[in-house]
């Protein structure tokens, strides 16, 4: 496992050894970012159109070079992660419809992979907002968390095995915020997946969600304290989604200028053999300037019985069996070029999971990854 320490000890230590004034200057964001984004995401813009005010041209870029090194095996890879885009409308003032597609360009086929956002949303009122069509569906800290705006390279594997990772489903919701609570509320389809709006064959879930920032009571930027309770009907069709019949996911968000702090606990009932599971996540990180932050995140998961949960995507290369215990550690580096529009992200991984069972699912290993993260 030389190697990749190795790689990752001196990818840190180039993003540290920045120059100070570097570190202590605050720039102003380039105006080149703006003039370069406005002109690829800005198509039309006239708010005295009655019929279409907006649209916005949309997506995520996203490229990962991994390398994985642990006792069950290496693995070696450089990959476009994400590539995704669409259009958002703003029509009639008050009505956005949105729409984006995954395409792999790495593969003739298949080249397209599914429809991402397919909605319509009322959204006259920001304290209730009406949503209908294929949409994210956002529970759990890192779940509720676009991709585009990971502190860390991707999700940890708390969300890995607990959110629904698809992400996109078919529903109706509600949401909005009247400070300093936010709310939502859904009713989607969970029934067989397919590359679009899936079957509706099967039965339905429902997501409650409720949040309070009491930032201001304690003197920071925000502070949110966000339950999450999701209940789905049990049934073997369900492949939009994960066989949990209940999830509960209590999560922290404390914003800073210089630092922040996030953290997540969550417990799943799980249904037709799908083992119950409970997770912990925690992540500090440090503004060091403008452009620069370093995070830490600890994982933790246990399920209550063999072959309960399951590796992240790259660490599963080496071992593709299920374990009943996991912990992780992570140390990373964000180098944010225009925000969370254009940064580069890298990160090292030690994890370990154990396999009471001794079927093939017990990994021990550091993986490093690096990577770029465009999104419009």
């Amino acid at each position: 496992m030389t190697f990749a320490r190795w790689a990752a000890a001196v990818t840190l230590l180039a993003l540290t050894s920045l120059p100070v004034s570097a570190q202590n200057a605050d720039p102003k964001p380039p105006s080149t970012y703006d003039r370069v984004w406005s002109k690829l995401t800005d198509w039309y813009n006239d708010k005295s159109n009655p019929v279409v005010q907006r649209v916005l041209f949309t997506g995520r870029f996203q490229h990962d070079l991994t390398m994985v090194e642990a006792d069950q095996g290496d693995w070696r890879e450089s990959n476009i992660r994400r590539v995704r885009f669409g259009t958002r409308v703003t029509m009639f003032q008050n009505y956005l419809v949105h729409a984006e597609m995954e395409v792999n360009p790495q593969e003739r086929n298949p080249f397209y992979m599914r429809i991402t956002d397919a909605y319509v949303a009322w959204q006259k009122n920001p304290k209730s907002v009406v949503m209908v069509g294929k949409q994210s569906i956002p529970f759990t800290q890192e779940g509720a968390t676009s991709s585009r705006e990971l502190v860390t390279i991707d999700r940890s594997n708390l969300a890995n095995n607990i959110w629904f990772t698809q992400e996109y489903m078919p529903g109706v919701s509600v949401s909005g915020r009247v400070a300093p609570w936010n709310y939502r509320a859904g009713v989607y389809s969970a029934g067989s997946m397919n590359r679009e709006f899936g079957r509706f064959d099967a039965s339905v879930f429902t997501l409650a969600v409720l949040g309070y920032d009491f930032g201001k009571k304690i003197g920071v930027r925000e502070a949110v304290v966000t339950g999450n309770y999701l209940y789905q009907h049990p049934d073997a069709l369900n492949t939009f989604t994960k066989k949990f019949e209940h999830i509960g996911s209590v999560n922290f968000r404390l914003e800073q200028p210089r630092w922040g702090f996030r953290s997540d606990l969550s417990k799943t009932k799980g249904y037709l053999g799908q083992r119950d599971v409970l997770g912990v996540m925690a992540m500090p990180y440090v503004n060091a300037t403008r452009k620069l932050q370093f995070v830490l995140r600890y994982t933790f998961l246990r399920s209550n019985g063999n072959n309960g949960l399951s590796l992240a995507s790259y660490e599963n290369k080496t071992t593709r069996g299920n374990g009943d215990r996991y912990s992780e550690g992570y140390a990373g580096a964000n180098y944010l070029l225009y925000g969370h529009r254009l940064k580069l992200q890298t990160g090292v991984q030690f994890a370990d999971m154990r396999d009471r069972a001794n079927d093939g699912g017990a990994y021990s290993g550091v993986s490093w990854t690096t990577g770029l993260r465009v999104g419009w």
